[in-house]
């Protein structure tokens, strides 16, 4: 039986009820265009039935992140932005953000949380973030990790980049900008306890592995510039062949900075994320290209699998975000 009663569909569509039933029961003589209008008039039915749901309802979601400002920035930036669209339901966003701390300012952070339907998540993957993640949901807050995942906590869905593939992704543009040069590669992790750059260092690796380059790896910065800026300093200067830089933790004006110190020239430059230090950079021609996604799209699919739980939209499945390779020719507004 379907969802919606044969006549409410006919209706919707403008056909009729005999037509309706031979495209539901997959009869033949029927149009593939006459099918398309049934399926539309089916998605328009779904779409209302979520509008009537959220009417007038508020919703309240928390944002907890550790990551450094920059970044915390542009993704609190893009979760107001997409907090009209869920109109006529009323969402409301609180947000803690932090750059960097001990496991236990996150729990803190977490075991503080009330009255909220939802927490969007950027955490280390460690045990007592697993604990806190899980006494949430059984409290029946959704939790939706974001960036990097806590996969064996009860939250219900990852939002993000397949960072595997994104590090595979580097390691390709990497090796063919590089070519016949014997350059090593700094590779700089804000914190090796994040699931997200952990696979992202070992897709790099991996897609690196046949080339025979050095990596030469500096990290527990928290991608936050002072820090960075010291940490790749001191690689450098132990590594003289060191000519290429892959970011999957950022700090990257810091990296940039420590580069001109000393001299050096970086011949290809692999960042993620296009926040404002990034923009600047890729228009001035001191990194080569970042692996972005949208940030927008990530913040409305996280509050629309939270409010899915919530039995407010219908149930979506949480894919993937794509990769966008962007260069100085094809930055977006």
């Amino acid at each position: 039986m379907h969802r919606y009663k044969v006549r409410e569909i006919a209706q919707q569509a403008g056909l009729s009820e005999a037509t309706v039933d031979r495209v539901l029961n997959d009869r033949p003589g029927v149009r593939e265009n006459t099918r398309a209008e049934v399926l539309q008039a089916i998605a328009d039915l779904d779409k209302q039935r979520a509008q009537l749901r959220l009417n007038g309802r508020r919703f309240l979601i928390d944002v907890v992140m550790q990551t450094p400002r920059r970044f915390s920035d542009a993704f609190r930036a893009a979760i107001e932005a997409e907090l009209p669209a869920f109109a006529p339901a009323m969402l409301r966003a609180r947000f803690r953000l932090w750059e960097s701390g001990a496991t236990d300012q996150m729990v803190d952070a977490l075991a503080r949380i009330r009255g909220s339907h939802g927490v969007v998540l950027k955490a280390p993957d460690q045990p007592e973030i697993v604990e806190a993640i899980d006494r949430l949901v059984a409290a029946g807050v959704t939790v939706v990790t974001y960036t990097t995942d806590v996969p064996h906590s009860s939250r219900c869905a990852y939002v993000g980049i397949d960072n595997h593939g994104a590090g595979a992704t580097a390691a390709y543009l990497m090796d063919q900008w590089l070519g016949s040069a014997p350059s090593s590669v700094l590779i700089t992790l804000s914190r090796t306890v994040f699931r997200g750059e952990g696979e992202r260092e070992v897709g790099f690796r991996s897609g690196l592995r046949s080339s025979g380059r050095d990596i030469v790896e500096v990290s527990d910065s928290d991608g936050i510039d002072a820090t960075t800026e010291r940490l790749v300093l001191e690689a450098l200067r132990r590594n003289p062949s060191v000519e290429a830089v892959y970011s999957p933790g950022g700090g990257n004006t810091a990296t940039v900075a420590a580069f001109e110190k000393l001299g050096r020239v970086c011949r290809v430059y692999v960042a993620h994320d296009l926040d404002a230090d990034n923009r600047t950079l890729l228009r001035d021609g001191k990194i080569s290209v970042v692996l972005h996604n949208d940030l927008r799209a990530d913040a409305r699919l996280a509050m629309r699998l939270i409010l899915a739980q919530h039995g407010a939209l219908p149930v979506e499945p949480a894919r993937p975000t794509p990769i966008q390779v962007i260069t100085p020719y094809n930055l977006p507004p």
